[in-house]
């Protein structure tokens, strides 16, 4: 390995880290009011950028979008034949650059604030037209880039700083893991976001039995639903046992008569369960844990009562891990 290029790029890492702290120190009360303005859009919120910029405001589109705000990029070229009118007086603008002084910034700067249009402005020079013109300013600090002029540590700064507003936005509107799933349901994260109740076994297919019936026709239950176990109910349709297959071969060795016995005399009781609502890696990690194959599914206000049954061979197959 040539030591030259490990120096070289050390060096462009740590320009970045440096960077990185000179953003995080210069958080003030701005950036809280641009949270809560984004929060509030009842519109949607257009990110444009020149350059590099444009590709970072692309980014942050892609991530605002992604936890709940309604958000795209607009090409800053594109703007001033007939983009413009993408931008409604509802929407929220963020308008990202450096200098703060890119010419085709300008249209879009003007044509904001003659329509009453809310900008902020990201940028890293006071005396600029986009920091003058914005409602809201959210100042880079001065930063070294690579080799002095490569774009590199101020577009690192303008990529966290956006992730910190969609992660905050998220935050402050309470958009939990139910509903990135909704917009995350395919490839290996929508796996990791499945819930319980998105794989449960329900319906006819949950092996219910009342807990005085007899052993030998709750067997024939057993064989039928094909999950290897037994979900005892009483008078109430509370769960208040299970029997595994597990369970019945271990006691028929030491008990003829078990035939005749009622489900309520061999079954285990306080069965273990899971919120519906609960990933169903978590279900799959309980399971290891508890050494089980099965657990029943309950809703959180009413745990007594069984509405599903996961199994482990169904969460190996939706890729969950």
């Amino acid at each position: 390995m040539n030591k030259k290029f490990v120096s070289t790029a050390k060096n462009v890492i740590n320009l970045e880290i440096i960077a990185l702290k000179k953003l995080k120190n210069s958080l003030n009360d701005n950036f809280n009011k641009a949270v809560i303005k984004i929060a509030h859009c009842q519109s949607k919120v257009i990110l444009c950028g020149v350059g590099k910029s444009g590709l970072i405001a692309s980014k942050i589109a892609a991530t605002l979008a992604s936890v709940g705000t309604p958000a795209f990029n607009l090409a800053a070229s594109e703007a001033s034949h007939g983009d413009l009118g993408m931008i409604s007086k509802n929407d929220i603008l963020i308008l990202i650059s450096n200098s703060g002084q890119t010419n085709e910034l300008k249209n879009i700067i003007q044509y904001a604030n003659r329509n009453k249009i809310f900008l902020i402005g990201v940028v890293s020079k006071r005396d600029s037209i986009l920091y003058k013109a914005s409602d809201i300013k959210l100042l880079i600090p001065k930063v070294v880039e690579a080799e002095g002029i490569i774009p590199t540590a101020s577009t690192t700064s303008q990529l966290a700083l956006g992730d910190a507003l969609a992660i905050c936005s998220m935050k402050y509107k309470k958009f939990g893991k139910l509903d990135f799933k909704k917009l995350h349901p395919a490839g290996s994260l929508g796996a990791k976001l499945k819930t319980v109740e998105d794989i449960m076994i329900t319906g006819n297919k949950i092996p219910f039995v009342k807990e005085n019936l007899k052993m030998n026709l709750a067997l024939k239950i057993l064989t039928k639903k094909k999950l290897g176990i037994l979900i005892v109910l009483n008078k109430k349709n509370e769960t208040i046992g299970i029997i595994t297959d597990g369970q019945i071969r271990r006691f028929t060795e030491k008990n003829s008569n078990f035939q005749s016995l009622p489900v309520k005399k061999i079954m285990t009781k306080m069965p273990i369960s899971i919120e519906k609502n609960e990933l169903a890696a978590k279900a799959l990690s309980l399971m290891n844990n508890k050494k089980i194959t099965s657990l029943l599914v309950s809703r959180k206000e009413n745990p007594q009562k069984t509405i599903g049954v996961i199994h482990i061979h169904t969460i190996l197959q939706s890729n969950i891990s």
